[in-house]
């Protein structure tokens, strides 16, 4: 087990060290922040160590996980800095590039995380990407922290701006095709609320579906489709409109900017 420290205490580190703590995964945490009421609601709620010294969350940790504004990054690392040598640090920053954390702390390990927001509910999709000396024994370490609060892929910086585009903009995505579901079901005759629950198990059954089954999505589309039935009826409107092509289209801005940002 390895000592955990926390830079920033959002939403998404909360979700983290809260997740952490339920996997067992640390003999120690402490979080800093510049919020004292923020730091006082992870003390209360998760019963872990607070601060407002960012150093001291360095020198007390084996790992130290960024959870900061992209604009913060800079002052951040530059506070660090004396005291990152030889440390694990892992950002879950949007944007910011292992080259610009490695040039400001030169002799820390650094992994750059793309994380997404259900990681709040402890079913993250996340892809993550190694620096200079980040060896074998690291990756595993970063692997069970973040499978501790859902699926992390390692993969090569550059296949970020993918997986930003894909699943860390997707939430997003996701919910405006619910809002169109609930809609249409609210139109066919339901009630609001009786609507939005079918739409919500909908999307959870069938990716719970494809997931244990290992069936493709057009097995599954064939499964669901009778002859001259209701699905077929729905799908000749779905299918013969631009709706997949919007979707790709969609996921390849938000990466193209996700690059755009990078830069």
């Amino acid at each position: 087990m390895y000592k955990i420290g926390f830079i920033g205490s959002g939403n998404m580190a909360f979700a983290l060290v809260n997740s952490i703590r339920k996997a067992k995964l640390s003999k120690s945490i402490v979080v800093s922040d510049v919020s004292i009421d923020r730091l006082n609601l992870v003390r209360e709620d998760l019963g872990v160590g607070i601060t407002n010294n960012n150093q001291k969350v360095v020198e007390k940790s084996d790992v130290i996980i960024l959870a900061v504004k992209p604009q913060v990054m800079d002052t951040v690392l530059e506070d660090i800095n004396d005291v990152a040598d030889g440390k694990l640090v892992i950002s879950i920053a949007a944007g910011v590039r292992l080259k610009r954390i490695e040039s400001k702390l030169k002799k820390a390990k650094v992994v750059r995380v793309m994380p997404n927001t259900p990681c709040l509910v402890g079913e993250m999709a996340a892809g993550f990407a190694v620096g200079k000396g980040v060896n074998d024994r690291d990756i595993k370490i970063v692997e069970k922290i973040l499978g501790s609060a859902g699926k992390a892929f390692y993969l090569k910086e550059d296949m970020l701006d993918g997986v930003t585009g894909l699943s860390g903009s997707g939430p997003a995505f996701v919910a405006r095709m619910i809002e169109g579901m609930v809609e249409g079901g609210i139109k066919s005759g339901l009630t609001k609320e009786v609507a939005t629950e079918l739409t919500l198990q909908t999307f959870l059954g069938t990716s719970k579906l494809l997931i244990e089954s290992g069936i493709s999505t057009d097995e599954l589309v064939n499964m669901v489709s009778s002859p001259k039935g209701t699905t077929v009826a729905g799908r000749e409107v779905l299918e013969n409109s631009d709706v997949k092509d919007i979707l790709i289209k969609t996921v390849k801005r938000a990466a193209a900017r996700s690059r755009e940002l990078g830069k």
